[in-house]
């Protein structure tokens, strides 16, 4: 079932991105109390890495348990592994290589020169494989109930690596695909899909600047999945829109909430 989307606007992307990254912070805190760790899964591009980096500034990082908390991803660019534009390349830049994470609960994505080769296919089975080892008998499914799962959103409301009409946000039944000529570079990639995304306790789709208003008008009035991935991506229990003015520039005032800021 999907939940109605909330939306917040900020003045900018700056802003959007400190509030954000303190909004996350409660959200695992509140996690690690309850459960006794949280599961996170992060988002590359530059809302991503502008949270992540608001995040490694904030004082009330030192508020998580870095080491109960694990970390996934949406999409990953299939690249060797260290390349700088790898999305584990960029969050281990922008924070996780100054915070004491778990090794073992950072869960990247495989790279094209790790253990299955340029067999993207085989590289996101593997994947696949691993949510589905961490998934416990309470989440109904194969991946883990994700606490918060953030998505960046592209100009053509492409989320992870799902972009309009191509074979991956038709996919129902795998967790994990491989995706061949995707029209943004890198081609090749690996991608959660939307059922995978769907498994969320949280979806937070972050959009800021003048070239996401457009996208964000589109996949929230009401369009297809399959023609605007981004309408398809909501969480079991809140769906989220973190944007900036620009990127609600397009927007409908009737959507906006009394209390944007």
């Amino acid at each position: 079932m999907s939940t109605a989307p909330q939306l917040v606007v900020h003045r900018d992307k700056e802003l959007m991105a400190q509030a954000a990254a303190a909004r996350l912070i409660t959200r695992i805190v509140d996690a690690q109390a309850s459960r006794g760790s949280a599961s996170v899964v992060l988002t590359g591009g530059r809302n991503g890495n502008g949270l992540l980096a608001a995040l490694a500034a904030a004082p009330a990082r030192d508020a998580i348990d870095w080491s109960r908390l694990d970390l996934w991803w949406g999409d990953e660019r299939f690249l060797p592994e260290g390349d700088p534009e790898r999305n584990v390349t960029q969050a281990r830049q922008a924070l996780l290589d100054s915070v004491p994470l778990d090794p073992k609960r950072v869960h990247a994505m495989p790279a094209s020169d790790g253990p299955y080769g340029t067999d993207v296919d085989a590289a996101a089975a593997a994947y696949a494989e691993e949510l589905a080892r961490a998934a416990g008998p309470e989440n109904h499914g194969p991946v883990p109930t994700f606490d918060v799962l953030m998505l960046g959103v592209g100009p053509d409301t492409h989320v992870a690596s799902l972009f309009p009409e191509l074979p991956a946000v038709r996919e129902l039944d795998r967790s994990v695909v491989g995706v061949h000529g995707a029209p943004k570079p890198p081609p090749t990639r690996v991608t959660l899909t939307l059922p995978a995304i769907r498994a969320a306790r949280e979806v937070w789709l972050l959009a800021a600047g003048e070239d996401k208003a457009q996208a964000a008008a589109i996949a929230l009035s009401g369009a297809g999945e399959i023609q605007a991935p981004a309408a398809g991506a909501y969480g079991r229990s809140r769906t989220l829109w973190l944007l900036d003015a620009a990127a609600a520039s397009q927007l409908p005032r009737s959507l906006y909430p009394p209390a944007s800021a």
